[in-house]
């Protein structure tokens, strides 16, 4: 029986201890600062959610980042979170007007959404390089 789950795997061509440790947290944060997952210094956005390609200091390539849907999503699963709670506290606590909750609420989730999506989009892209996702630097198989 192997002794781990490394030797069960066909060998590829940069071994795995061979490539440098990236921490997950750390990228995630620069990439959510809007910064390069890898120098930390570059812009990771162009426009409002535009990747650029390629770090302006360091270097590093991020043409072949495949961030989809999973900014969209996590954002309204957070926004969600964060404002369906306060609305219920001000709904119960404060009863403000029907007139004011109908503009005030939707108003407030499309700006926490607005704000949000595009650190979001940098932190999926940070995870993504520290992962070795996409092209990311990860061994290739033979």
């Amino acid at each position: 029986m192997p002794a781990s789950l490394s030797d069960q795997l066909p060998p590829a061509r940069t071994p795995m201890r061979a490539l440098r440790d990236r921490q997950v947290r750390q990228a995630m944060t620069r990439g959510f600062m809007g910064h390069c997952p890898n120098c930390g210094k570059g812009k990771i956005l162009r426009n409002y959610l535009k990747v650029v390609d390629h770090c302006s200091v360091c270097g590093e390539d991020f043409s072949h980042q495949r961030a989809d849907d999973a900014p969209p999503y996590f954002t309204i699963l957070i926004v969600g979170h964060v404002i369906v709670p306060l609305m219920f506290f001000v709904e119960i606590e404060y009863s403000p007007s029907l007139l004011l909750s109908m503009l005030g609420w939707p108003a407030l989730t499309a700006l926490c959404c607005v704000a949000l999506l595009p650190r979001v989009k940098g932190a999926v892209v940070g995870m993504q390089w520290a992962m070795r996702m996409h092209g990311f630097g990860g061994p290739t198989i033979d």
